[in-house]
């Protein structure tokens, strides 16, 4: 029987030697840029290397996509996994010493929402952490005495107390603004970062809430990627019982992914607020 407790120690191993990066290595730019254009940390160049080298060790995976270069790499042709990883999500936030992540996607067979079998994604800040979606479980993971231990599973509640919006206000849509002023005028605490790890795994671990990340005019399909971001999370926020859905208000896991590097609006949530998304954009879904 397929298991992928390998992929899980690799993710692990990976993880372990990220965290001594971060902390032990030069956190400069680097000379050179990723597909999106941004400018490279050092630090995502090592740790994308990292990702690779620990999964190369691995017959099952057929091919893995790194957020941080144009096409995948096919490690074993005759693998049966696909792997699509952000290497270190919110790496801009090294310099002001903030929580940082990396986040996998795991996909049978091909790039396809419909074929997630899994999802991870780990945390880099004052201690080293990391969540499973898989088997229907969302499993939370912290890293004490030299392994992993596992703490509570992870359920979200059907209505919770964060608001975490990105993108820049001035390219806000008006029906947009209008949604998250009236989360804050409910009382909503604002909890964003800027980066996509912290922001959500801190609306995970706290029961619920929202995160947005709308289309703008300077970005009209948003800016997070599907596959390296938004599809794990997705399937992440289900399994534990939230809700991931699209400016239109459909499900994100539901979407189709022509390009690595396609983009999408998205929102991550309790049920409560996601209906307050799909009031406030007329969605029909």
């Amino acid at each position: 029987m397929r298991t992928l407790e390998p992929i899980f120690e690799a993710i692990k191993k990976s993880a372990f030697r990220i965290q001594k990066a971060i902390t032990d290595e030069d956190t400069d730019y680097s000379s050179q840029s990723n597909q999106s254009g941004d400018i490279q940390l050092k630090l995502d160049i090592l740790s994308d290397l990292i990702i690779a080298e620990e999964f190369s060790y691995i017959p099952l995976i057929k091919a893995i996509a790194s957020e941080e270069k144009e096409e995948e790499d096919i490690l074993n042709p005759d693998g049966e996994l696909c792997i699509a990883y952000d290497p270190l999500d919110g790496s801009s936030l090294i310099d002001v010493n903030l929580s940082v992540g990396s986040i996998f996607g795991i996909y049978d067979g091909e790039w396809d929402a419909k074929k997630m079998i899994a999802a991870v994604y780990v945390v880099y800040g004052p201690r080293l952490e990391m969540v499973t979606a898989y088997k229907g479980n969302v499993r939370h993971f912290i890293y004490r005495h030299e392994r992993f231990r596992e703490l509570e599973q992870i359920h979200i509640g059907e209505k919770g107390k964060l608001n975490g919006p990105g993108g820049t206000q001035q390219f806000w849509p008006t029906h947009h603004k209008q949604l998250i002023d009236t989360l804050f005028d409910e009382g909503y605490r604002l909890r964003y970062s800027g980066g996509m790890v912290p922001d959500l795994h801190q609306i995970l671990l706290k029961g619920g809430g929202l995160f947005s990340y709308p289309g703008t005019t300077d970005k009209p399909n948003g800016k997070l990627r599907k596959l390296f971001e938004v599809f794990p999370f997705a399937y992440i926020y289900e399994l534990a019982g939230g809700y991931a859905i699209d400016d239109k208000g459909g499900r994100l896991l539901e979407l189709g992914c022509e390009n690595p590097h396609d983009t999408s609006a998205c929102f991550f949530g309790s049920k409560y607020e996601i209906d307050r998304v799909k009031e406030f954009y007329g969605a029909t879904k």
